[in-house]
């Protein structure tokens, strides 16, 4: 793989190798490609919006933010986003990255899917937000000329992504359902988890054990 991608440097320490064989390893191409264009996006973002960021710590916080969508998490009672963050964490921790680095990495992966607070964050927690919304989302999709998105998806192309990824984040979340209160995944779940009911916020104000 090149390590050069529309002009943005792909880091190559070992960490970041380390980061890329293993998510190469557990997850399938839908999540490895859009992982790795996360951090493209974000990269891009970043030189769009004149932020110094750490690329080596964007680059890792990038690939493991679909991690908790893999079928080890899909049981767990806590947000995907959480899983990978805790593992990335874990994963910089283990090699020997500092507790602030490590902590900015878990910020970045659990909020990569809740708006606008990213982007009063630091750098890198706004970048893998920033990155995940053009690639899902289409937000800020014409910040990069066609020239540098057809660059980025000829080096990790996305094949009837936008189905293939709603069908990921509802594997990833329809045996956890109660994890989706509150977030934008309840939209998922409404549109292809039988029987789901998205609950109401202001139900469980109204329902709950205070008399008034």
């Amino acid at each position: 793989m090149s390590s050069d991608i529309a002009g943005v440097r792909i880091p190559d320490s070992r960490i970041a190798k380390e980061a890329t064989d293993l998510i190469r390893e557990v997850t399938d191409d839908l999540i490895y490609h859009h992982s790795r264009r996360v951090y493209v996006w974000g990269a891009l973002q970043g030189q769009n919006r004149g932020l110094a960021f750490d690329a080596e710590l964007l680059y890792v916080s990038a690939m493991f933010h679909d991690l908790g969508l893999t079928e080890p998490y899909r049981d767990n009672d806590q947000r995907f986003e959480i899983d990978g963050a805790d593992e990335a964490r874990a994963f910089l921790i283990g090699h020997g990255v500092d507790e602030d680095r490590a902590r900015i990495a878990w910020e970045a992966i659990a909020l990569h899917t809740t708006p606008e607070i990213p982007s009063r964050m630091a750098p890198e927690i706004a970048l893998v937000t920033a990155g995940v919304e053009l690639d899902v989302l289409g937000i800020g999709y014409h910040d990069v000329s066609d020239e540098v998105r057809a660059a980025v998806v000829a080096a990790h192309p996305r094949p009837d992504f936008k189905r293939r990824i709603l069908q990921a984040f509802n594997d990833g979340i329809t045996r956890r359902p109660a994890t989706t209160f509150g977030n934008v995944k309840a939209d998922v779940l409404a549109r292809f988890t039988e029987g789901y009911v998205r609950p109401d916020f202001v139900e469980v104000i109204e329902n709950s054990d205070w008399a008034a």
